[in-house]
């Protein structure tokens, strides 16, 4: 079900996940940005964009992992743009002649058979350095950045004072790095940076997962997030409600997320103090 959280933006929460699709609504239609989950669901937002008289007119994907390259045939053959650097990465992913399979081994099992695979990932690069998306519509600026993932980007709606965050800033994931960059930690404390320059003219933020955010609440989620990281970085035990035993009943699991990011991040500075200088 949609719900509008801010003036001509709507979001459809998936279930398993909470992923948050967002739609922003312009001119002759919506921008669609990280469409998900199952198949059941984006049938569901696709009804509601119907009902509501609103076709697709692009859709964004705010960054190559697989809940965020997800798309359904009933939400039509709109343009789906991302960064050059998201694009490129599934087309990398797409050109192996057995990556249904690679792909799909990563779903939760639970709905592994619900997941449209032939449209996923099908993403249109905008040239590096584009600083909007291309579409009839509210100006929707890109914030490219190195956090979390290769290609990562936030939007930002100024006129509408709402910033969608992709996998950043969520009141349930604790901030989840890239361990194959050179630096994940300075990335993403980067990615945060570039976030905090923008919310002085934000008064909604909604993540990837989880709920979304509402004034003071914008600038709080950076400055929790960059109290982790800065944790992470200090191998330090972050003092957060995503970890520990304060975690939301049924998602434990994020705490398995943070603690393989902590040992994984000892073992590389482990490496790195070994290697001769």
């Amino acid at each position: 079900m949609l719900k509008q959280v801010a003036e001509g933006v709507l979001v459809h929460q998936s279930e398993i996940l909470r992923n948050n699709t967002v739609v922003v609504q312009g001119t002759g239609g919506v921008l669609l940005v990280d469409p998900g989950i199952t198949n059941a669901e984006m049938v569901c937002l696709a009804n509601d964009l119907r009902e509501l008289g609103q076709p697709v007119v692009a859709g964004f994907s705010t960054h190559p992992d697989w809940d965020h390259v997800l798309w359904h045939a009933e939400l039509g053959d709109a343009p789906r743009y991302g960064t050059a650097r998201c694009a490129t990465f599934m087309q990398d992913v797409r050109s192996d002649a057995d990556w249904k399979t690679s792909v799909a081994e990563g779903f939760p099992p639970e709905i592994a058979e619900e997941i449209p695979l032939d449209p996923f990932g099908l993403i249109t690069g905008l040239r590096a350095g584009t600083a909007q998306i291309p579409w009839d519509g509210p100006e929707v600026r890109i914030i490219e950045h190195p956090a979390h993932a290769q290609g990562h980007a936030a939007l930002v709606v100024e006129e509408l004072g709402v910033l969608v965050a992709g996998d950043m800033l969520s009141d349930l994931f604790v901030p989840m790095l890239d361990l194959d960059a050179a630096d994940p930690i300075e990335d993403y404390l980067a990615g945060l940076r570039l976030l905090e320059g923008v919310v002085d003219n934000v008064d909604v933020v909604i993540p990837g997962h989880g709920s979304v955010g509402r004034g003071d609440q914008v600038r709080a989620r950076i400055e929790r997030d960059r109290a982790y990281v800065h944790a992470l970085r200090d191998a330090r035990v972050p003092v957060d409600p995503r970890v520990g035993q304060s975690v939301e009943p049924g998602w434990e699991w994020v705490n398995d997320i943070h603690e393989g990011q902590f040992h994984s991040l000892a073992r590389i500075r482990g490496v790195r103090d070994e290697t001769p200088g």
